[in-house]
């Protein structure tokens, strides 16, 4: 491994979609291709030419041109960009903003795809693919594998992918196979093998079934007996570990082991095959990129800017108010605090200005530590820009304050002390940004950056020289005094005012002017130097700190460890006739593809029904001859229709520009009606971007922008979204809790906030148990649900937490945004289990 750099020759492309929302598609893929270079495109361009010219071969024009555009190293736009968008299907939204939880953009899928282009933009021939299908249709998915397929054989490329759920077409595509259950290799191995190798443990794979879901379902011990095809022996379960033996035993093993007992011969190797650099561009250029990227995130947040000048600008009103000139006294000491109090007041306002950078830096750090670890850049190419692009913006806020206050307040108007302080203000503006961004760098947590963040300001204050005097601080504390940045530059705003003309006048009795008598009586040192002095250490406080926080950024890792958690269920039930509890994922008496007719008369019977409430006492439904009980609190069935909706919004400014001006509107959905039904469950489908998100946004309510025309009615009323809320619930394709609290304490808060008040705890409490009974989450209710793909709960418990949060609030009608997302068959068919459950309670 130290022969080369194994994160630029093989490319990871992770199962989480960590962006920055404030870019585009196109913005964020061509960010990647310029940072991870060409590679070895050049030398083989070169290699070919030369090969060409040889053998007298005119290469075809448009491929020619292709190659050699792919092999242009420092490009801004790639060509290589936009041919990726177009494989993954991404170029119907190349131009629109990525998005997050906060910030309007792409859907799910289309942000899938633009974390799998965002690697393979790149030069990397080698590819660790982490579920890339996570909320994609299978058509997409099918393409993208096809074309990755095709790759890997004319480039001679490898590619390692797992997949959740893939279709029987994109399974057939695979060469081969690596089956892993319990950390053990079950079967490694051609595809068209692994089916014959359980064939012969004794395992069949149904005609009908897909061969994927039948190898994630054989390992496992709650449906593996359903494959025993050895009628005349009686079944016991086959672990992992008993697989992979019998695997050595196996020709496709056996041939396996032989392969890796063969030492690999390195001069069959190409030098070009294992990159030796660490980074794909020299570090102008890399610098480049970044300084790039940087000064388009600032224009895309130019809102925090705007705002924090308008801010300046009331306050600096006020102050200059406050102390107006005409109201002050120069003549006395007395006088000449209130103008100490003026100066430290701007000299804190100033500081404060900088807080902002304290979240906008940890907001951006998962990002940053993603590409950093895939070394797109090194660390001091991402800390300079942050730093350099900053300081205009300080110099337009200092201004704003300075020339409003500065003579208003009546300082000393001698013109050279008006740039002077202006220059201590700037200085003071840019040591607290610096001082943000290396604690945001260090505590990588938003919580603990607060804490350690309001601390630091408390010190501060205490130590600048002017809440405490030099002379009240205790001995054993002094040498906070002395490291304080904000002493440096109080003393050195001090000095520079007090030592002024204004304040030179010696009132009668004494021998010294105003200006120092005032400085003398709150220990301010009155030597003229220390003006200079203040100077020089902020500039090397601003340094340090942006020193500070490179080496952070550098050696620091992510806050949260990687754990897992573990359900609390016995192995007893999972023991118990190869069925856990009441999981149960295939019908052994029916196949799949049969309909039972008397679940479609329940169906039928289901959405005739009439209005009444449902309760424990009158609810009992069946399915599949299993009675289902109805909820402990009652509810009111409702139907929801809807007829000609048309949504649209306000034409994005970069389609405008690139001449896409027949509308002023973009409507994203047109003319459409329906209805849902009571005890029905509606499906939603589409591929991935037609719209299901936004229409199921639109009928719920939660669409806070754009226009919305078409008639929406609940129960043959008009919806009103105020009484709507209280009678629906939605699951939201991102599942987002609070990381800190158990599963148990989420769904309490949940009920407390939702239900009515006139529900006792008692009742509340068991309507929460059979909740947590319906979605299966009782062996969990103790386990912190933590941060995605972090710690605590898994993608398939989430997602069911996710549901049960919005069924503690007892809701007649529930809204599921692709609740089976990130999930294998086997996961999404507990989720669609529950929400089975759900729907046969009566809700729509």
């Amino acid at each position: 491994m130290k022969e080369f750099v194994p994160q630029r020759t093989a490319a990871y492309i992770s199962q989480f979609d960590l962006h920055l929302g404030e870019m585009t598609v196109r913005e964020t893929l061509a960010f990647s291709a310029r940072c991870q270079g060409v590679g070895t495109r050049y030398d083989m361009l070169s290699e070919l030419s030369r090969r060409e010219k040889q053998a007298n071969i005119k290469p075809d024009p448009d491929i020619d041109v292709f190659m050699k555009a792919i092999a242009t190293e420092g490009q801004e736009a790639n060509v290589i960009t936009d041919y990726i968008m177009k494989i993954l299907g991404l170029d119907i939204c190349a131009d629109i903003l990525v998005g997050n939880e906060m910030l309007r953009g792409i859907s799910g899928g289309q942000r899938k795809r633009v974390t799998t282009g965002e690697m393979l933009v790149g030069p990397a021939r080698a590819l660790f693919m982490d579920e890339i299908s996570t909320g994609l249709d299978s058509s997409t998915t099918f393409q993208i594998v096809n074309s990755l397929r095709q790759t890997v054989h004319i480039l001679d490329g490898t590619a390692l992918i797992s997949l959740l759920q893939p279709a029987p077409e994109t399974y057939n595509l695979f060469d081969d196979i690596i089956l892993l259950s319990d950390s053990v290799i079950v079967y490694q191995g051609p595809r068209e093998h692994v089916v014959s190798f359980f064939e012969s443990m004794g395992f069949k794979c149904p005609e009908r079934k897909a061969v994927a879901d039948f190898l994630q379902e054989v390992t496992s011990r709650k449906d593996q007996m359903q494959y025993w095809a050895r009628k005349d022996q009686p079944y016991r379960f086959i672990t992992a570990n008993e697989f992979a033996e019998e695997f050595q035993s196996f020709h496709v093993g056996m041939k396996l082991g032989e392969e890796l007992g063969t030492p690999f011969d390195k001069t069959k190797s190409h030098p070009a095959a294992l990159t030796t650099k660490k980074y794909g561009l020299g570090k102008r250029e890399l610098l480049k990129a970044c300084f790039a990227r940087e000064l388009l995130l600032m224009k895309r947040n130019s809102f925090v800017y705007i705002f924090k000048i308008i801010q300046l600008t009331i306050v600096s009103c006020i102050t200059m108010t406050l102390f107006l000139r005409t109201e002050m006294d120069r003549d006395s000491v007395q006088g000449g605090r209130i103008y100490m109090g003026a100066l430290f007041f701007g000299m804190i306002f100033i500081m404060f200005n900088g807080m902002p950078e304290l979240s906008m830096t940890i907001t951006k750090l998962p990002v940053f530590y993603k590409q950093r670890d895939l070394l797109f850049f090194p660390p001091w190419a991402y800390a300079l820009p942050s730093w350099i692009l900053k300081i205009p913006m300080t110099f337009i806020e200092v201004s704003v304050w300075v020339f409003i206050t500065y003579y208003v307040i009546g300082y000393d108007p001698n013109v050279e002390r008006f740039f002077r302080q202006y220059l201590l203000l700037v200085l003071i503006n840019q040591m607290a940004s610096s001082l943000f961004r290396f604690i945001a760098s260090a505590a990588r947590n938003m919580i603990v950056a607060n804490t350690f963040g309001t601390f630091a300001l408390l010190v501060l204050f205490a130590l600048s020289g002017f809440v405490l005097a030099r002379d009240k601080i205790r001995g054993w504390w002094i040498w906070g005094y002395w490291i304080s940045p904000l002493m440096y530059g109080q003393n050195a705003l001090m000095v520079n005012e007090f030592l002024g003309h204004q304040w030179s006048r010696v009132p009668p009795g004494s021998n010294e002017s105003i200006g120092l008598q005032v400085l003398k009586s709150r220990s301010f040192f009155h030597e003229s130097y220390w003006y200079w002095l203040g100077v020089g250490a902020l500039v090397i406080f601003v340094v340090l700190y942006n020193v500070f926080f490179t080496l952070a950024l550098t050696y620091l890792n992510p806050f949260e460890k990687n754990r897992a958690v573990i359900s609390e269920k016995s192995q007893s039930n999972d023991q118990a006739n190869g069925v856990g509890g009441s999981i149960q994922l295939a019908d052994h008496e029916n196949s799949s593809s049969q309909v039972n007719r008397s679940e479609l008369q329940d169906d039928i019977q289901r959405s005739t029904s009439s209005s009444k409430s449902f309760s424990l006492s009158d609810a009992t439904l069946r399915t599949n001859g299993k009675k289902k009980k109805g909820m402990v609190l009652p509810f009111e069935p409702h139907s929801l229709t809807f007829e000609d909706i048309y949504y649209s919004v306000d034409m994005p400014q970069e389609m405008k520009e690139q001449g896409i001006t027949e509308d002023d509107r973009l409507v994203l959905l047109k003319g459409i009606s329906g209805a849902f039904r009571p005890g029905v469950l509606t499906a939603l489908m589409g591929v991935s971007g037609a719209g299901k998100t936004t229409l199921m946004d639109v009928l719920a309510g939660r669409k806070t922008g754009g226009y919305i025309e078409g008639n929406i009615t609940v129960s043959g009323f008009p919806k009103k979204q105020e009484t709507f809320a209280r009678v629906s619930g939605y699951c939201e394709q991102n599942d987002i809790h609070s990381p800190h609290v158990t599963v148990y304490e989420s769904l309490l808060y949940s009920a407390w906030l939702r239900l009515s008040n006139d529900i006792d705890a008692e009742t509340r409490k068991m309507f929460i148990e059979e909740v947590m009974e319906l979605v299966e989450l009782d062996s969990l209710r103790h386990a912190l649900v933590g941060l995605p793909g972090v710690n605590g709960l898994s993608t398939e418990q989430r997602k069911r937490l996710t549901i049960a949060v919005e069924l503690v609030a007892n809701p007649s009608i529930i809204f599921m945004d692709e609740p089976t997302s990130g999930l294998d068959a086997r996961a999404a068919a507990i989720v669609m289990r529950t929400v089975r459950n759900t729907v046969d309670t009566g809700r729509t």
